[in-house]
């Protein structure tokens, strides 16, 4: 008798510790270029130090990432895509959109620039020269913030670059890591977020060619998923988690993140 009534206890003991583990925890469903670029190796440890709560990040591209929590597979949604990350908060996915931090897209190519772009600010300018010279041009054709985005200047730029699929126009359909090392390993142009630029290992003969214009300005936001339409989500622990990145702390914390010396994320989440 006594040793039934202990293992109940000891088994509701340790049902009790794994509900407590697993309020402790939580699923971000994130874009590529916030793991890639090892920020949150950075930031993760010091949430984690500070609150007690696990955070298991989903790297993917954007699109699937906001379908993942559509899906209600995750906790907490981290992209870079704002019009779908609106519609996701409109259609009641999310509890609320915060702007997070920001950083910028390039284009990266070859040193021998078969297209002559090197130096160029405007970037659709620079979109339509790539094209009329029928110059190589990975994308990563994923949906993801970086496709839909480079979709959106091609449009600006009055060219569709669908049509010449599989020519000069190359679609990995691969994150981008993958497509920057298919973009180099063919000598063509790649449109990539600066931070896993400064990030990626293998630039070989590449260098920076397109920058600074305005419109490839890239702004992160961060959304808890809504217990409303996800009654599984760990209400608690993900709105502590999106309270941190915007807090003080996180905000300090994200900006003191380099690699070679060099800021990869600039917070600008609104003073509370």
């Amino acid at each position: 008798m006594l040793g039934k009534t202990l293992g109940a206890t000891t088994l509701a003991v340790l049902l009790t510790g794994a509900a407590w583990a697993q309020d402790q925890s939580i699923i971000v469903q994130s874009t590529t270029s916030t793991a890639n670029s090892g920020l949150y190796d950075y930031l993760l440890p010091l949430f984690q130090d500070e609150t007690g709560i696990q955070v298991n990040v989903v790297a993917v591209g954007t699109g699937q990432a906001i379908k993942n929590a559509e899906n209600c597979d995750g906790d907490v949604l981290l992209v870079h895509a704002k019009p779908s990350e609106q519609k996701f908060v409109a259609a009641g996915f999310g509890t609320e959109r915060t702007d997070l931090m920001y950083n910028d897209f390039v284009i990266v190519g070859p040193s021998s620039d078969p297209a002559g772009v090197g130096g160029m600010e405007d970037v659709q300018t620079a979109l339509a020269k790539i094209a009329e010279e029928n110059a190589l041009f990975a994308s990563r054709g994923d949906d993801s913030g970086t496709h839909k985005k480079e979709i959106a200047l091609w449009a600006d730029s009055g060219v569709d670059p669908t049509a010449a699929s599989g020519d000069w126009y190359r679609e990995t359909g691969s994150g981008m890591g993958a497509t920057l090392n298919a973009g180099i390993g063919m000598g063509a142009y790649v449109m990539t977020d600066r931070a896993t630029w400064i990030s990626f290992g293998n630039k070989q003969d590449y260098d920076i060619q397109v920058q600074g214009d305005a419109d490839m300005f890239n702004q992160y936001g961060v959304i808890p998923v809504s217990p409303e339409k996800c009654p599984s989500v760990n209400v608690e622990a993900a709105q502590t988690f999106a309270d941190w990145l915007i807090s003080d702390e996180g905000q300090a914390a994200i900006a003191d993140y380099k690699v070679a010396d060099q800021q990869l994320f600039f917070p600008n989440a609104p003073e509370s």
